[in-house]
């Protein structure tokens, strides 16, 4: 499968469309095939209050595009038989010993009955019963109330998990499909079964040996002249997933590069803490579409790379928000697996494995046609504005 350069040449329009229309400050696009790089573009601005460019090794939050590293690390584990994935948290985290989940129909955070602690498994596949704070229900409103949000520099990880685990859970382990913190709480696990904290994990066994230099938890002193502000076309909490007026303003600031929680980072989120830049990331997906580097099997990873629930993801009853299509689209280790581009209305391979990001970034690893794609902006939410399947019809489009 080949590519038409003029048809290609689309993207550049699309993301300049994005920029001049104010919907983006800046944006990029990396695509390779069978590990050659086929296009690479970028426009606009990484920051628009200093007027700077928006260029391909600026450095941008890659929040839940996190979670595949996180997960790829406890498989690392997994690998060397140091557990098994039916393991319930609580041999890790004794905090969960003890778990509850919500009655159906409860209107309250006390109404709640005994249920099976999670396994690994569970916490992988987002089926753990765990929430996020922008979840709407009873438990996203507790999570709100308690600020329990994995970021700043008020609590260590060991200390945000416990909270979670003093919570209730919002359904019975297995029953449903809910995005979550879970991968928070995987990174907790390795720390504890590797013995070292996450950051130092990922340096030295993911970062190190991929030559990810520029993807950290904290933004490096020597890149900080590269890093992305972040922006919001929500009047008010950007990170809310529901109906929240439009603000005056479509690129409004809300974390800038002076300021910003990610030049100092305590907590290490395994779920969304990372900042990198785009080549970083594409080493880490040609890792993945290529058998894993000797950092992990192939076996291992095509194992991840497929799904892992019942049907597609719509099939488990979500009311949560998803970086992806819920129909169409099952759920792996680490990220969303197609099963049918037709339900998940855009086009595709069959076993394409993906994940987004909070702030609009996206990769997509097609294992028929040996893509690895990335796209980087910076605006939450990400659900804003339908720039991923355009992107994926374009590249699509180009192929011949």
């Amino acid at each position: 499968m080949a590519f038409d350069s003029t048809r290609l040449n689309r993207i550049s329009t699309w993301m300049q469309s994005y920029v001049d229309t104010r919907r983006f400050a800046g944006a990029s696009v990396l695509v390779s095939q069978s590990g050659e790089e086929v296009f690479y573009d970028d426009c606009g601005l990484r920051d628009v209050e200093n007027a700077a460019p928006w260029q391909r090794d600026t450095v941008a939050r890659i929040y839940s595009m996190t979670k595949p590293v996180t997960s790829v690390a406890l498989m690392m584990l997994a690998e060397r038989g140091l557990f098994h994935l039916d393991a319930p948290v609580s041999d890790f985290i004794p905090a969960f010993s003890d778990m509850h989940c919500l009655l159906d129909g409860a209107t309250g955070i006390d109404q709640v009955m005994p249920c099976a602690t999670p396994t690994l498994h569970q916490l992988l596949t987002h089926t753990s019963g765990l929430s996020y704070a922008f979840n709407p229900g009873i438990l996203g409103q507790e999570m709100t109330a308690q600020k329990i949000e994995f970021r700043g520099d008020r609590e260590t990880l060991a200390q945000a998990c416990d909270r979670v685990a003093a919570l209730p859970l919002a359904f019975a382990p297995g029953t449903r499909w809910e995005y979550s913190v879970a991968i928070d709480i995987i990174g907790r696990v390795v720390e504890i079964v590797s013995g070292k904290s996450l950051e130092q994990f990922f340096v030295e066994e993911i970062f190190a040996p991929l030559g990810m230099d520029e993807t950290r938890f904290s933004v490096p002193a020597a890149l900080r002249d590269r890093f992305a502000a972040c922006y919001t076309p929500l009047a008010g909490d950007a990170f809310s997933v529901g109906k929240v007026a439009a603000a005056d303003n479509t690129l409004r600031l809300i974390d800038g590069v002076d300021k910003s929680p990610f030049l100092d980072a305590n907590l290490y989120s395994g779920g969304g803490g990372l900042v990198g830049t785009i080549d970083d990331y594409l080493k880490f997906c040609e890792m993945m579409r290529t058998g894993g580097s000797g950092l992990i099997g192939p076996k291992t990873l095509e194992f991840m790379m497929r799904n892992h629930l019942g049907g597609d993801i719509a099939s488990m009853g979500p009311s949560s928000f998803a970086e992806q299509p819920m129909e169409g689209m099952g759920f792996g280790i680490g990220g969303a697996v197609l099963l049918d581009a037709g339900r998940a209305r855009a086009p595709g391979s069959v076993g394409d494995f993906s994940w987004g990001g909070m702030a609009s970034t996206f990769f997509w690893i097609d294992p028929v046609t040996d893509l690895s794609v990335v796209f980087f902006t910076q605006l939450i939410p990400s659900s804003a504005y339908p720039a991923r399947p355009q992107l994926k019809a374009l590249i699509h489009g180009a192929m011949t």
